[in-house]
């Protein structure tokens, strides 16, 4: 749990430099595409080659991840990025709270696991409401396409977080030796959204924007999902779902806090303490043993 919440720490203060920063200055798809190809820069030291050889068996697992990244990354942000030519951020942020439902259903229904705990159902369910409390804003006359869109990158992501976590991938540090293949896997999907959509004019030009770009693919993708996915296997199901919210009151605090934005702190309060709450619950139900 410790790890989870360090990285939601470290990719809450990543919203507010992409908001400040990059967004409607640099286009979307090609800030995704260089986040990955830094992410996998970053982590390809860490790679065992051997893994490539057919003696070693390791190849079918290398698939497994790249497909995995392709989904839990790749193609979410494809369909975030699409999202916001139909909704406004606060509407993005609401519509962001059903991936706890999400990672509990899958599990649930996909992976047939027929006795999940009645209280990671709660957990889920209560999350979502703590998150609502924060996040809630009257909606656009035109929204049904980008909720729909919003749905899909939630789903993508979901799906990937429970993929990874049931896939035998030995200790941490086999882990990182083989993550490589979840960025690759990425970044493939991230280049062709900037085949198919990406407005070339819109390059990052300045110093700034390189080095916030940097730290978002160095730091908060290339060591964040990897310390992110292994923390995925050290939690149960109903903890990781709880936890994916607990993002929301910690980018709003740091953009709060460094920014000067404006936020009804009472509200932000009492779906902090509720999203607590939420983990708390899933602690209390009984603990998966960790895959790998």
């Amino acid at each position: 749990m410790t790890l989870l919440i360090l990285i939601t720490v470290l990719w809450a203060a990543s919203f507010s430099l992409i908001g400040v920063y990059l967004a409607g200055q640099v286009d979307g798809y090609l800030v995704v595409f260089i986040r990955m190809i830094l992410a996998l820069i970053t982590v390809l030291p860490l790679f065992r080659w051997r893994y490539l050889s057919p003696k070693t068996g390791q190849l079918p697992q290398l698939y497994k991840l790249a497909l995995i990244g392709a989904v839990q990354i790749g193609a979410m942000y494809l369909f975030l990025y699409h999202a916001f030519l139909y909704l406004s951020v606060a509407e993005v942020l609401l519509f962001t709270i059903f991936t706890p439902l999400y990672i509990t259903l899958i599990d649930e229904l996909i992976l047939n696991r027929k006795h999940l705990p009645l209280l990671w159902w709660l957990a889920a369910a209560v999350s979502v409401l703590g998150a609502a409390i924060i996040r809630y804003q009257p909606l656009s006359d035109d929204f049904i396409t980008g909720f729909f869109l919003i749905q899909a990158a939630n789903l993508c992501f979901a799906s990937g977080q429970v993929a990874y976590k049931r896939l035998p991938t030995g200790k941490a540090l086999a882990q990182s030796q083989q993550f490589a293949a979840f960025f690759f896997g990425a970044s493939v999907i991230a280049g062709l959204g900037v085949v198919l959509f990406a407005d070339m004019s819109r390059q990052p030009t300045t110093s700034l924007q390189w080095g916030i770009l940097l730290w978002l693919g160095v730091v908060a993708s290339g060591l964040g999902y990897l310390g992110w996915n292994i923390g995925t296997k050290k939690v149960n199901t109903g903890q990781l779902a709880s936890m994916n919210n607990a993002l929301i009151p910690a980018g709003i605090l740091v953009n709060v806090l460094f920014w000067d934005q404006s936020v009804d702190l009472l509200r932000l309060t009492a779906g902090a303490f509720v999203i607590v709450l939420a983990v708390w619950l899933a602690g209390r139900a009984r603990k998966l043993k960790p895959a790998g």
